[in-house]
């Protein structure tokens, strides 16, 4: 195959760019997004499956002989499926009915598998599959808040307001209000002090709330936002336990 000498070519350097490149795009997004997996574990996670792929296909090519010697380069993937399995289930963890880090595992183990899609040689699945990742992270949300409601799952919200104001209590009764249980109260931070925007600030709360509920938990937050006192409010997905 032309650009290969010895699997480190030409060939070989553009699979590892691509996976570095395509994992890295995810990567920044759930940065972004202030997830505990980010930019650098989704960009090392794609890096070395493409490696591992790229060693499965090479590396043992100096020990094969024809008729003696034979290699089976897919045990690789099926191990790389296993391994990242078990870096997945390390960052799921479940409190009370909500299940945390669910997305977060999913999006590790799509990344590896674009890795390995790179190294594989089959860059246009892997782009593809990249390109998917977003459409299923961004229009598919739009679509699953028109659906109807069947149930009450968990939600949370996190919000920082002023102390001392009684503001918490103005927020639960907006929820009760809203027909949304809050089954728990974290609080975050508790020495009070926090930093907006460059500068520490004392006197402000940081609380996590679980709540349950039939409705929009995106109206509940912009309702909460107009209580006044409240600083700002960040709706969290159920399965994001970052």
């Amino acid at each position: 195959m032309p650009g290969i000498s010895g699997g480190q070519g030409l060939v070989q350097f553009g699979e590892l760019g691509l996976a570095f490149v395509l994992s890295a795009l995810i990567g920044l997004e759930r940065e972004y997004r202030q997830k505990s997996a980010g930019l650098r574990t989704h960009t090392l996670v794609g890096v070395a499956a493409a490696l591992f792929m790229l060693v499965s296909k090479y590396g043992f090519s100096d020990v094969v002989l024809a008729g003696r010697i034979t290699l089976d380069p897919s045990r690789v993937a099926a191990q790389i499926v296993s391994g990242i399995g078990f870096l997945g289930a390390g960052i799921i963890f479940v409190r009370r009915d909500a299940v945390r880090g669910l997305t977060t595992a999913a999006v590790v183990w799509l990344v590896a598998a674009i890795g390995m899609a790179c190294g594989g040689g089959l860059a246009g699945l892997a782009i593809a599959v990249t390109a998917a990742y977003f459409v299923a992270l961004y229009p598919m949300p739009a679509l699953i808040r028109r659906l109807p409601v069947v149930g009450s799952g968990a939600s949370t919200l996190q919000l920082a307001y002023e102390d001392g104001r009684g503001v918490l209590r103005r927020v639960l009764e907006v929820c009760a209000a809203q027909r949304f249980r809050v089954a728990e109260v974290n609080i975050l931070g508790e020495d009070g002090t926090r930093t907006i925007r460059g500068r520490s600030t004392s006197g402000i709360v940081d609380v996590e709330l679980d709540v349950y509920g039939k409705g929009s938990v995106t109206n509940l937050a912009a309702l909460l936002q107009e209580v006044e006192g409240v600083l700002t409010i960040r709706a969290g997905d159920p399965e994001a336990g970052d």
